[in-house]
């Protein structure tokens, strides 16, 4: 199944505990940094729009990229009642496509970690020095190997809603540096019913070694990395 279908329903739900107000502020405070007050910014991986709707907001003239029609959807529902005018185009961030350049680029909630490929990574690098102004910068966050290692692991979460439930097992592979998700959802229908739906996801762990072997070859530098226990975030420049 692909991913990101179903759940793409109940997304914005169980994602009620993510900061996407301070890692917005965090992203306009960085762009601010490097004088990028206003004009086109990407966001790679937008999914259902949050961080792209908050830096519209902001005054931005945003583009969002992403892989999932029903993510997508769901953005354009949120675009359609705010008004920004927010362009949402539906690509592979591996071989995305822009118009022309743009002032930055940003990519939240370990959307590169669903890359499990090291050259479709260093592709995606490519692109993003491809399509970033000669000044631009290059905003984005990863999970850290901790969290694939120690807080995932093995180990079994789940969430009870009043509309929906999930129950996600994870799996860790050390020597792929893999970590595969099974989510089983349960979504309330009609007649208080619940159907149930099953996803894998994908994710792979990046040491900061490859992830600065990587940029380099891609003609990326980087400029400061904050690290979390579970989350690093980077700012790069060409």
């Amino acid at each position: 199944m692909e991913q990101y279908s179903t759940f793409a329903e109940v997304y914005d739900t169980f994602m009620d505990n993510v900061p996407y107000d301070e890692w917005i502020k965090n992203i306009a405070r960085n762009l601010k940094e490097h004088k990028i007050d206003d004009g086109l910014v990407l966001d790679l991986g937008c999914g259902t729009g949050t961080v792209t709707e908050g830096l519209a907001a902001l005054g931005y003239d945003m583009i969002g990229v992403d892989s999932s029609e029903d993510m997508l959807a769901i953005a354009m529902e949120k675009n359609v009642k705010s008004g920004f005018d927010i362009l949402y185009l539906c690509q592979d961030i591996v071989d995305f496509e822009l118009y022309g350049t743009v002032r930055a680029i940003v990519s939240c909630c370990d959307t590169l970690n669903y890359i499990t490929e090291k050259e479709d990574l260093l592709q995606v690098f490519k692109w993003v020095n491809n399509y970033l102004e000669p000044d631009g910068v290059f905003i984005f966050d990863v999970n850290s190997e901790y969290k694939y290692e120690e807080l995932l692991a093995d180990n079994t979460f789940a969430e009870n809603r009043d509309d929906s439930s999930f129950i996600w097992e994870n799996t860790f592979d050390n020597d792929s540096r893999i970590n595969e998700y099974a989510l089983t959802l349960f979504i309330k229908e009609e007649d208080d019913l619940y159907r149930k739906y099953e996803e894998f996801h994908y994710q792979r762990a990046y040491s900061k070694d490859e992830l600065a072997d990587l940029l380099k070859k891609a003609g990326l530098k980087i400029e400061s990395i904050k690290e979390t226990e579970d989350r690093l975030y980077y700012t790069v420049t060409k």
